[in-house]
């Protein structure tokens, strides 16, 4: 029998080595793009590391998501601001899986989708001015709304149905 502090050890070690294989899933889903964009499906195991690891795990595996899309892109909107979307990226992770842990399920959707597409995007237009991106403001906004809102739904929605498919079967 382990005593607590070998028990939390082995948790950790579990956590961490899912967390790479989920952030090896995403550099996957960073070579799926949108269509013209460098938009892509990484951001699903970082919302599914959120509800099946803790939001705290998820964060870093969406932020690391968000790099891998970023790299495989070569940085379009700049260093600087895809540092800034990381983040994003990782507050949207966390919150996500706070509210759905809270058992605020379709709050959580609702909110992970708004913070990932609309908000994020007026963000990063709001920010390119700033950077001197050659493409910014509303037409920045204007090209990445949908193409982000769509993609924050599918690796959503997806994240939480996977996770919900494994809980079941856990019973």
């Amino acid at each position: 029998m382990l005593n607590q502090k070998a028990y939390n050890k082995k948790i950790s070690t579990t956590k961490l080595t899912y967390s790479g294989m989920l952030v090896a899933l995403s550099a996957v889903g960073a070579m799926i793009k949108y269509p013209g964009t460098s938009i892509a499906l990484d951001s699903m195991p970082g919302f599914f590391a959120s509800l099946f690891l803790g939001p705290a795990y998820g964060a870093i595996v969406a932020a690391l998501g968000h790099l891998l899309t970023a790299t495989t892109s070569g940085f379009p909107l700049t260093i600087p601001m895809h540092l800034v979307i990381t983040l994003e990226m990782a507050v949207t992770a966390y919150i996500f899986g706070k509210l759905y842990k809270k058992g605020f399920r379709i709050i959580a959707n609702i909110v992970a989708i708004i913070l990932n597409g609309p908000v994020s995007s007026s963000i990063a237009a709001a920010l390119a001015i700033p950077l001197g991106l050659p493409l910014y403001g509303l037409g920045l906004f204007s090209v990445i709304i949908i193409p982000l809102t769509i993609a924050s739904i599918i690796n959503i929605v997806f994240a939480t149905l996977l996770y919900e498919i494994i809980l079941k079967n856990r019973r």
